[in-house]
């Protein structure tokens, strides 16, 4: 079983571009640049080796966490043949992993991708709704990835819930399909309990901010007032990275840029990742979601991680 697609916006432009694609792709299979760069520095998840920073899938799929024009702008642009040229640029720099989302769209270029030669270990992200869908879960193990997560608004919303045994039953039916055992989550407490009860998890996905908070916690913080659209308050990166720091577990830290929000300079997008590499351990990455309409986002934030790793010998 496959997920539905529908309702998907763009997706009668998609299947043309998927048929124009497809031709395209034994052509691209030995695209590998001669003068490839060495890989990034990495960490271990289980036996796998993953670069520290690694390629997310949000503005690939539309997930812009702005608006539907801008999502709809990303699922434009992101024809197929463009998320193969993404990736094989991944590799080109020296990023060997990338992470997204269940959904038929992610797993047919998934598949295009390997079929053009493409090596990169992928990491599945699961959707909000597999508490009532667990069987997607043996699906998207046939598709080879290193690691499963259940979505962490999904497991905020068990942990809210008192429903925890669900999440716990979830994270073990990962474990059987022979796969790593993911947690992602945007609210730092549920990590610190994971790491308390010491559940059955290879690593954990940290979001910087706490973007699933309800609305009652937000207007404690800011009132009744509250802003439009999402929250992004400059006070939840300390506490995430507070517990990021204190598990045993490898941490993938996310929304590193606040989805767009701290882009306005070179100089800010430097700051961000380096705050951030100050602030995790040796042995936990970044995932970023990077494309290349304006400009060669992959080749810039690979040589930034290089750099800064170089400068802290990590």
């Amino acid at each position: 079983m496959t997920p539905s697609s529908s309702g998907n916006p763009g997706r009668r432009t998609f299947l043309k571009q998927a048929a124009a694609a497809a031709s395209s792709v034994a052509a691209l299979a030995p695209a590998a640049a001669a003068d490839s760069a060495p890989l990034l520095p990495t960490i271990k998840l289980g036996p796998h080796s993953v670069t520290r920073l690694i390629i997310g899938g949000n503005p690939i799929y539309g997930y812009s966490h702005f608006n539907k024009l801008l999502s709809q702008h990303q699922i434009d642009w992101h024809t197929p043949q463009r998320v193969i040229e993404l990736l094989k640029r991944c590799e080109e720099v020296g990023i060997n992993t990338w992470q997204n989302s269940y959904a038929e769209r992610t797993l047919q270029d998934l598949e295009r991708y390997r079929e053009a030669g493409g090596k990169m270990h992928w990491l599945c992200l699961g959707k909000p709704d597999w508490d009532q869908h667990p069987e997607h879960i043996d699906d998207a193990a046939k598709h080879k990835p290193i690691g499963i997560a259940p979505h962490g608004a999904l497991a905020e919303r068990l942990h809210r819930q008192d429903k925890l045994h669900v999440l716990t039953a979830l994270l073990k039916r990962i474990r059987d399909k022979g796969v790593l055992v993911g947690l992602s989550a945007h609210n730092p407490a549920l990590i610190e309990l994971a790491e308390e009860k010491q559940w059955d998890v290879d690593y954990y996905m940290c979001c910087l901010y706490y973007l699933t908070r309800p609305r009652s916690e937000f207007q404690k913080i800011l009132g009744d007032d509250l802003p439009l659209g999402e929250i992004y308050l400059p006070s939840d990166p300390p506490r995430m990275f507070k517990v990021v720091r204190a598990t045993r577990k490898p941490c993938l830290v996310y929304k590193v840029l606040a989805a767009g929000r701290r882009v306005g300079s070179p100089a800010e997008i430097r700051a961000c990742f380096a705050t951030a590499l100050e602030n995790i351990k040796p042995s936990d990455a970044l995932i970023v979601g990077m494309y290349q309409q304006f400009g060669d986002q992959v080749g810039h934030n690979a040589n930034l991680v290089r750099e800064l790793c170089a400068k802290r010998g990590s």
